[in-house]
């Protein structure tokens, strides 16, 4: 008998009983004969031919597939497909979690939460600080999505709630640099006071409190050796974990053979698991040393830039004081969240977002993982809900392992991304992925944020700084979301960031346009969104169901054929040629590709991207011609340039940068 696949959707819901219950008992095809099966239904169409319909559950969302058996009888196959697919989005159309508006005075956070997301309250709950880092993560939904729905995506009715104010006040500042935010600006700040600055860091939490863990490899951590901020001995003190290799694989199932991928093996890549806590320990000894001054559990508040200096009020969380003080320059490294980076950046300040969960554990059986591996990358099924679901798994100190889940999503004031919504999927399906007692495992501690992602044409398309005050890390969100955070992005280019900012404080070159140039831009990067485009679904839009794992296999498979050129993908060290040969490899593997990537990022993108091409093309093109020489030439003018044109010389010295960031 023949067998035909015919449709292959999701239905949006997660609870698939119900869905198969509206299917055999509510829905009725108008040809046909009906008949019910275990899970699902068969419609018979003639005496040789019948459809059969079936759902199953998975990531909690529902999937349906229709086959044909027997003889082809197109025309009566389309209508009844037709005619389901229009009962189900109406019945069941695409619905995009809301934050639950509670009240905490008179009930805790678990009560208030577990009507909505009862598996999350459970998990916190056996977590040593569960009660306050489930008030974090409601906290972090909150403030993300008051960035997203009333500031940043109001188009008709841009309004943003300022932080930042101008007056003509001078003096005396109390500090060379004053940073807003102690995690990635920890690092920065203790490299600067190395330098000699007199630094402040203000941090609304305790000082060494992180809900992310970070990754890296050796060669790349070696940038904080080499600059001296860290010893061999103290970045071994760090590493809680190494593994021996890492593995990304994507669910390939609903592909065809020839989008069917291998794993790839990055034995190098994200190899090293960092105790945050141990290496903010380290940051804070050294900032200590270096004669900083730590305000922790302080929420700032405002920040005036006068003339020649920053004032900062904060508030201290725990007596409620206020506290004021003034700076040189303000740096901000609040993340995603920052209002300071949403009021600079303005109108267009994320256009991609990984809303990202997990939590630290221990308790798998040796027969479930070997904690000498890593999943860099991994998916367990297809679109999920409006979401292609990622999972991350590394191994931490001891028998502890770290694992995330997330996805690559479009930033939209109808659906902003939900931390929440995501903890609930992650409790209910992470046995899916890892075959584990869930009950049975040791909770130790959760990890999520929102890690921002910005599409760059050029290096000047956005702000990041104005008159003394600039933004770093994930507030500055440069990055390219693939692999890397603010983390990585940071420490790629600690070396040239700090050491611009160290010139710029040197000649007093703190105007926005100056500071606007000491960035972590790299055109090599700016030209892979696209990649990143392709991993996400736009709100209000539906894809098939393996449209994601399709694209990410075809890419990956190239990537798994050639495990040195992975390596550098994945690293954010592409250059022209190697991304030119990968794009024609990955178009002659699936020539639909384009067309996908069209689909999802829209003509409005893909014109943008094409602006980024061009501009990582110009920038291949300006390395070649100018590496060789620009530097030293540069380096014999700068003693009359630096004295009769500062700001032209500091314009020639941030361009002169990036040849060595390039090299």
């Amino acid at each position: 008998m023949d067998v035909k696949p015919l449709l292959y959707i999701e239905i949006p819901h997660p609870h698939t009983q119900e869905a198969l219950d509206w299917l055999q008992n509510s829905w009725q095809p108008s040809i046909g004969e009906k008949t019910i099966t275990q899970d699902g239904l068969r419609v018979k169409l003639g005496e040789d031919s019948e459809l059969s319909i079936f759902l199953w559950s998975l990531q909690r969302t529902t999937y349906l597939k229709i086959y044909r058996w027997g003889k082809k009888l197109s025309s009566k196959e389309n209508k009844v497909k037709k005619e389901l697919q229009t009962a189900i989005n109406k019945k069941f159309p695409n619905q995009y979690p809301q934050l639950p508006d509670i009240d905490l005075s008179n009930q805790s956070i678990f009560d208030s939460l577990k009507p909505y997301y009862p598996e999350t309250v459970k998990y916190f709950q056996k977590m040593p600080q569960g009660e306050y880092d489930l008030n974090r993560v409601y906290w972090w939904e909150k403030k993300w999505r008051e960035s997203v729905e009333n500031n940043a995506y109001s188009a008709n009715n841009y309004q943003v709630k300022p932080v930042l104010f101008k007056d003509n006040s001078k003096g005396k500042a109390d500090y060379d640099l004053i940073y807003v935010g102690g995690a990635l600006g920890a690092i920065h700040a203790a490299l600067m006071a190395k330098l000699g600055y007199n630094v402040l860091v203000i941090e609304r939490l305790k000082f060494g409190r992180m809900n992310r863990e970070w990754n890296i490899s050796r060669d790349e951590f070696q940038v904080l050796i080499d600059l001296g901020l860290f010893t061999k001995k103290e970045f071994e003190y760090c590493i809680a974990a190494e593994y021996e290799d890492g593995f990304s694989k994507f669910f390939d199932a609903n592909n065809p053979e020839k989008l069917k991928a291998s794993v790839l093996h990055t034995p190098t890549v994200l190899n090293i698991a960092l105790d945050t806590n141990k290496l903010l320990e380290v940051c804070q000894k050294k900032l200590i040393k270096y004669g900083a001054d730590i305000w922790d559990e302080t929420e700032f508040e405002k920040a005036t830039v006068g003339k020649d200096i920053v004032t900062v009020k904060a508030t201290h969380l725990v007596t409620e004081d206020e506290r004021e003080t003034t700076g040189r320059l303000l740096i901000d490294a609040m993340g995603t969240t920052s209002p300071i980076a949403w009021q600079i950046a303005g109108k267009r300040t994320f256009d991609s977002v990984c809303p990202t969960v997990g939590a630290i554990l221990e308790g798998f059986e040796p027969e479930v993982w070997d904690k000498t591996y890593g999943d860099v990358l991994f998916s367990h099924g297809d679109i999920s809900r409006g979401r292609q679901l990622i999972w991350e798994l590394f191994p931490a100190e001891g028998d502890e392992l770290t694992i995330y889940l997330f996805h690559y999503h479009q930033v939209h004031p109808d659906n902003p991304g939900s931390l929440l919504e995501m903890y609930e999927d992650f409790f209910n399906i992470l046995p899916e992925y890892r075959r584990c007692d869930m009950d049975k495992l040791v909770w130790k501690k959760p990890t999520f944020g929102y890690i921002p992602g910005r599409f760059t044409v050029g290096e000047n398309d956005r702000q990041i700084a104005t008159d003394r005050v600039m933004a770093i890390g994930d507030a500055a969100s440069l990055q390219s979301p693939l692999v890397f955070t603010g983390f990585g992005s940071l420490v790629r280019n600690l070396g040239r960031l700090t050491s611009l900012l160290d010139k710029a404080l040197k000649n007093d070159l703190l105007d926005g346009e100056s500071l606007n140039r000491i960035k972590a831009y790299q055109s090599n990067i700016a030209v892979t969104w696209l990649f990143s485009k392709g991993m996400m679904v736009p709100t209000h839009k539906t894809l098939p169901p393996e449209r994601v794992n399709a694209m990410l296999n075809t890419f990956f498979g190239l990537l798994a054929d050639e495990p040195d050129t992975a390596e550098v993908f994945i690293k954010d060290r592409t250059d022209w040629f190697t991304f030119n040969r990968l794009a024609l490899k990955a178009a002659r593997k699936n020539p639909a590709l384009l067309l996908w990537i069209w689909e999802m990022a829209g003509t409005r993108d893909i014109f943008r991207w094409m602006g980024s091409y061009v501009k990582f093309s110009f920038d291949a093109f300006k390395n070649l011609l100018f590496s060789r020489w620009f530097n030293p030439w540069l380096e014999n003018q700068s003693k009359w340039l630096k004295e009769s044109n500062p700001k032209l010389w500091f314009k020639l010295l941030t361009f002169g940068s990036r040849f060595v960031s390039q090299k």
